[in-house]
């Protein structure tokens, strides 16, 4: 397959890197809120980014909400949000868009 190909039926793919991105799927709404957690708890992540795609959008938004309001209350805040579509084939060859979000969440600077 040419390197400028994309392949049929597949969105692109997400890097998967080191950085401090969760990406919010199909596992328990806890894994995700947990991960957060993770990021600013035992990584001292100064930010981290959460994101989704489609029907997973809701469960990004709560995941951010009860990471920032329940367990890391008065540390962590919402500092970013951005939403986007991305266009892809599916199997049946049809163009298909999708909605993504971002929220970008960030320790709060203490006075």
């Amino acid at each position: 397959m040419p390197e400028d190909e994309e392949m049929e039926g597949t969105p692109e793919p997400r890097p998967r890197s080191n950085d401090n991105n969760i990406f919010v799927g199909g596992k328990p709404f806890m894994n995700y809120v947990t991960g957060v957690v993770m990021q600013f708890t035992t990584k001292n992540a100064n930010e981290v980014t959460v994101k989704a795609r489609g029907k997973f959008i809701s469960r990004a938004v709560d995941v951010s909400e009860v990471s920032a309001k329940r367990f890391l209350e008065g540390t962590v805040e919402v500092k970013d949000i951005k939403i986007d579509s991305e266009e892809f084939q599916n199997k049946e060859g049809r163009n298909v868009r999708v909605s993504t979000i971002e929220i970008t969440l960030v320790k709060t600077v203490k006075k």
